[in-house]
């Protein structure tokens, strides 16, 4: 789950610089990419692997 936060949030960061869509200091490309980069060293780190459901 978290690997797929830290895509989505890679993605974005990618449309904000590829769009170079004018944001606030909070939503600039470089913070978005530096949270997708915290969820992933969580996701390798195995923070979260037991989320899923599993039957």
């Amino acid at each position: 789950m978290l690997g797929i936060a830290a895509a989505v949030l890679f993605f974005i960061a990618f449309l904000i610089n590829a769009a170079d869509v004018a944001t606030n200091e909070v939503f600039a490309s470089v913070n978005v990419m530096l949270l997708g980069l915290g969820l992933f060293a969580l996701h390798v780190a195995g923070i979260g692997t037991g989320w899923s459901r599993r039957r």
